[in-house]
């Protein structure tokens, strides 16, 4: 019986095999369609919790990077802090092992606006081209916790100069090929984002979080400790938490008022 040699056959065909080809795999998908990222940290509550894991679409961005279609208002994505930002703020990096170099680590927080968008931010209200962003999908939370933040400088401004890496403005322009995005935690310092580093440029998205996939229950309620800055206990009942993150409807409220059917 004659045998036909193949990419299998042989010492490197085995290792390709048996090795190399999952890994490579593994890679193409993670990096080009779909993957996994876990929740670290409370700047996104009350919507998303410390340790969950959300869905990415990866061939999303890579075709918002090719010029097809934009991220919307409202969408919550996965990024790296501005490199100039991280350059400036030791905070925004992480050591790498043995602590040979650093990196930037991904965070996770929801777009307020596209390039080009006029933001203003004053007394704890958010100001898209001059019209107010309901934000009762998470304030109401904020106010029942007793800790919604009206007076800090993060609170009055688009950006602040607290931080040390940008000047305070009480409103900027996005630049173009840039995003202004926030955490949904609105107490005083619970979270670091656009209005401490300023827009991010496309290059360093990531992806939208598209779906909470982990745990697959979770307690109906969260109590959070506006001191300690950490949730403080949960309760209730436990429900399903498999499910879609979709934008809140007071974004496509916003849209409408601006009338800028052209973006999305």
């Amino acid at each position: 019986m004659t045998r036909l040699k193949g990419a299998g056959s042989g010492p490197l065909g085995k290792l390709w095999k048996e090795v190399l080809e999952p890994i490579v795999f593994a890679v193409v998908i993670t990096q080009f369609l779909a993957t996994l990222v876990g929740v670290d940290g409370v700047s996104m509550m009350p919507n998303l919790r410390d340790r969950e894991r959300v869905f990415v679409p990866k061939y999303e961005t890579w075709l918002h990077k090719a010029g097809v279609g934009d991220f919307s208002r409202g969408d919550i994505l996965i990024f790296k802090p501005p490199r100039e930002a991280a350059d400036r703020a030791p905070n925004l990096t992480r050591p790498g092992p043995f602590g040979l170099w650093t990196y930037r680590p991904f965070l996770i927080k929801r777009l307020i606006g596209l390039p080009g968008d006029r933001i203003r931010i004053q007394d704890g209200e958010v100001f898209v081209n001059g019209t107010r962003l309901d934000q009762s999908w998470t304030t109401d939370y904020w106010r029942e916790q007793g800790c919604w933040d009206t007076g800090s400088p993060l609170a009055n401004g688009a950006t602040s100069s607290i931080g040390g890496i940008v000047p305070d403005q009480e409103e900027i322009t996005v630049p173009d090929g840039h995003y202004f995005v926030m955490g949904d935690n609105r107490t005083a310092g619970g979270s670091e984002d656009s209005r401490l580093f300023g827009p991010v440029p496309l290059r360093d998205l990531a992806g939208r979080a598209a779906a909470v996939v982990w745990p697959i229950m979770r307690k109906q309620n969260a109590r959070y400790d506006c001191a300690a800055g950490q949730v403080a206990d949960f309760s209730g009942e436990s429900v399903l938490n498999w499910r879609v993150l979709e934008r809140p409807e007071a974004f496509d409220a916003l849209k409408s008022a601006l009338g800028d059917q052209a973006k999305r």
